[in-house]
């Protein structure tokens, strides 16, 4: 018997985002893969969308040809098609059609879809930030694709009721962290490529060994309150957190090492041996855990 047509598509419309994911992101791929297939399909979802709306301020738009008008229309045009598709479960553009259903089967509203392209829309006319403007960037570039995730964990197998409020503040340090290492490693791009300052304080001129310290602490404050957190994730969700939890970390104690002034010309990975090192370890404990439930 052939497939319901809605089945197909949306089959294939989360195929084109798991694309979208091995494309772009090696550290979110690997912790994707140690959820259930639901799981990592509802993720990749809406790692797709944030992707393809980031691409549009970050240089795929403006390499097409497209001035900031031209881009703003485009995350305007997403938007309008995010949110119709998010009400009608359908949508001729396949990424937002695959997040469309995982916002539908998790309850990701416009609440959170709203203050995303907000933040998305400020890459385009903010090119420098005051300590204000960063806070709600971070929450809404950041923070809200965290409590995303969370929807998704929270819909999973084995989720457990009465600590709503502290998943929320753990998923919005874990996205805030995840956004402050981002600013860090793409101190060059963003200053020299993008011409933008995330950071106050921390442009080309000004960027400095201590101020460089300063944020690394910041952002081990917010992987220290993240933590909190993973322990009250369904099962199925918390090797990927922890996963995820453990890569970033291994980037921060990288960029701890490195030179200020080298971070303004280059940007900082953590390599694919370390990143399997770290994945097997994480899974290691994960067994660990198994025998002693068992």
């Amino acid at each position: 018997m052939e497939l319901n047509p809605l089945l197909r598509y949306t089959d294939a419309a989360g195929r084109s985002a798991g694309v979208v994911l091995s494309a772009y992101s090696t550290s979110f791929g690997l912790a994707c893969r140690l959820l259930g297939p639901e799981g990592r399909r509802d993720i990749a979802n809406i790692y797709a969308l944030v992707r393809v709306a980031d691409e549009a301020v970050d240089g795929a738009a403006a390499a097409a040809g497209l001035d900031a008008a031209a881009v703003r229309d485009q995350l305007d045009r997403l938007e309008r098609e995010t949110e119709t598709a998010m009400l009608s479960g359908y949508s001729t553009n396949m990424v937002v059609h695959a997040f469309a259903g995982t916002a539908r089967r998790s309850g990701i509203g416009t609440d959170l879809t709203r203050p995303f392209f907000a933040a998305m829309r400020a890459d385009i006319t903010v090119a420098e930030h005051t300590d204000d403007s960063l806070e709600e960037y971070i929450y809404g570039s950041a923070e809200v694709v965290g409590l995303m995730c969370l929807r998704v964990f929270q819909a999973m197998p084995g989720s457990v009721p009465g600590h709503d409020e502290e998943l929320a503040a753990a998923a919005r340090r874990l996205g805030a962290a995840f956004q402050k290492v981002n600013f860090l490693r793409d101190l060059a791009a963003d200053n020299v490529e993008l011409g933008r300052s995330y950071f106050p304080r921390a442009d080309a001129g000004s960027f400095d060994e201590a101020l460089k310290l300063k944020l690394v602490a910041e952002i081990r404050d917010d992987l220290a309150a993240a933590r909190q957190g993973i322990p009250l994730l369904p099962p199925g969700a918390c090797s990927a957190v922890e996963l995820a939890h453990a890569l970033f970390s291994a980037l921060v104690d990288r960029l701890e090492r490195v030179p200020a002034e080298e971070l303004l010309s280059r940007r900082v990975r953590v390599g694919t041996p370390q990143k399997a090192a770290i994945a097997l370890r994480v899974l290691s404990r994960q067994r660990l855990r198994g025998r002693r439930a068992a």
